[in-house]
């Protein structure tokens, strides 16, 4: 058995042979909230709070940190705690694992891979930690005028102080491990390009620790998507959970994969889940009957429950729109040849952002994070635009299985990597490298045998998925599913698309505060 085990919600099929459908358990709660990503968590935190009784059902474990700093696999050593329910590793070049019900899953959707967290605390155990504030300019290109970005601002403040957010202290960004952090800066400063500290709902002082050899190695190790063993993530099982928890209000049973939902006779809904062990084998099978059910399972997890109920009928009255509408946050990829040392391996999780919103192609946010593997002179970022064009879900009756599509070829999605190529051109343009030889291929040599890099990002790959179920068409703007009351979607999947070129913590976070004030106040 290994330590830090995990397990995720599956969104198998609903109805089941009469056999295989004896419930072992059975039960009504006041509210039932499903997932406890950003969305999740805030909605559980805030009802408890209200003195409302909450069952939240996730399908993976605690990751809770420990003294001994072995909670999490390591990138250099994986093991099945690092992927769910997979024989490899899915970050990364592929490793044989034993097959676990770990963090992180890849979802091979058609046109897009997606990455998606399983845990108490979603996607907040495996992220860079940034909570990042979109700038209103690119707030009001995505998001309707129903929602004022001058009244949205005081839910961002709202999650700063649950999640008390941190800029990397000049004394931890002048060290060794965070030269990479640096030579970013300096060369978006040569390029005229705007910077900023980032704020991450991270403790530094832990990362001094490590530093200081108080702590093993971990932040700064360059360790993220797996968890940091030295507890320097603030992660949503230490606050918004942890307030919940402490009302006596709220009941979190992990290891609890929900695979279907219907209307129920009593005017609410009927939740079907497997118990299950790290395996992912099912232990035993239940319902729980609500009539007030908040859905936090990401925009993959929420979507795939919505568009299958749709399809087999057991929530007939969801409109067409549920499925639409969703993106990937304008996610683009890149390692670049810096020609200079950057000690690309270590100095995590992410600190420093560049905003290049007046890119004439289109407004781009990027970030530089630790790639353990990366050759020496690199640096590793992560592109956030605005998608011009969505993707959608839909539902196949042959297999009830559901597959997301995403048009990847299409020239609203080539925008954004164009935008991407852009900014790095400016600064490409900055770097003077060896040239490999006198034929090089590398745009600008010059005379002296030197040359420009020429930085290529890549997409169809995503750590941000959002949208399907999407505010002002599939639900109104505070959640409310269209055509059933009492049902709530609070996660990325009531995102259009993106969060306004920024990393889509925050963003979720404050719709979900948004949200969930408007519910209690109105419905409850």
């Amino acid at each position: 058995m290994l330590p830090g085990q995990f397990s995720e919600m599956g969104l198998g099929g609903f109805h089941l042979p009469f056999e295989e459908s004896m419930m072992l358990q059975s039960e009504q709660v006041d509210c039932l909230v499903i997932g406890s990503g950003f969305g999740g968590s805030v909605a559980a935190s805030r009802l408890s709070s209200a003195g409302k009784k909450v069952v939240l059902l996730e399908r993976g474990k605690e990751w809770k940190t420990s003294d001994e700093q072995d909670t999490f696999s390591s990138y250099r050593h994986p093991d099945g705690r690092s992927a769910w329910l997979s024989d490899e590793t899915v970050l990364f070049e592929p490793q044989p694992i034993p097959r676990f019900t770990g963090l992180v899953e890849r979802c091979v959707e058609d046109g897009v891979t997606v990455w998606v967290a399983a845990g108490v605390g979603g996607g907040s155990l495996v992220y860079n930690t940034v909570l990042l504030r979109p700038s209103q300019e690119n707030f009001e290109k995505v998001f309707a005028s129903e929602v004022s970005y001058s009244d949205f601002v005081k839910y961002f403040d709202r999650v700063y102080a649950v999640m008390q957010p941190e800029q990397i202290p000049d004394e931890v960004l002048n060290t060794h491990y965070y030269l990479s952090s640096r030579v970013f800066l300096e060369q978006a400063a040569k390029a005229g390009l705007h910077t900023e500290k980032l704020f991450i709902a991270s403790s530094w002082d832990i990362a001094k620790q490590e530093i200081s050899g108080e702590k093993r190695p971990s932040a700064i190790d360059g360790e993220i998507w797996y968890g940091i063993n030295s507890g320097m993530k603030k992660s949503l099982d230490r606050n918004y959970l942890d307030i919940g928890l402490r009302t006596g209000n709220l009941e979190i049973r992990p290891l609890h994969n929900v695979t279907g939902i219907r209307e129920d006779d009593s005017d609410g809904f009927a939740v079907h889940y497997q118990r299950i062990d790290s395996s992912g084998k099912s232990l035993e099978e239940g319902t729980i009957t609500t009539r007030r059910l908040f859905l936090g399972a990401g925009s993959i997890g929420t979507s795939r429950l919505l568009i299958k109920a749709k399809g087999k009928g057991t929530l007939p009255k969801l409109n067409d729109f549920v499925g639409k509408f969703w993106g990937d946050n304008g996610d683009t990829f890149a390692t670049r040849n810096v020609g200079t040392e950057t000690n690309p391996g270590q100095g995590g999780p992410a600190s420093v952002v560049i905003k290049h919103h007046d890119n004439p192609i289109s407004p781009q946010t990027i970030i530089v994070y630790p790639q353990w593997d990366a050759p020496e002179g690199t640096l590793t970022s992560l592109g956030m635009s605005i998608p011009q064009d969505h993707g959608e879900f839909r539902y196949d009756d042959r297999d009830e299985s559901v597959k997301l599509f995403w048009p990847i070829d299409s020239p609203g999605v080539r925008k954004v990597l164009d935008g991407v190529n852009h900014t790095y051109s400016l600064m490409d343009a900055c770097i003077d490298i060896e040239a490999e030889a006198p034929d090089s291929q590398d745009s600008g040599q010059t005379s002296n045998g030197r040359t420009h890099p020429t930085t290529q990002a890549i997409n169809g790959i995503t750590a941000h998925p959002l949208g399907g179920v999407v505010m002002g068409k599939a639900c109104d703007y505070y959640g409310r599913v269209k055509g059933y009351d009492g049902l709530y979607v609070m996660d990325g999947a009531f995102i259009p698309g993106s969060t306004a070129a920024t990393n889509p913590a925050l963003t979720i976070a404050a719709f979900a505060e948004r949200s969930i004030e408007n519910i209690i106040a109105n419905d409850l």
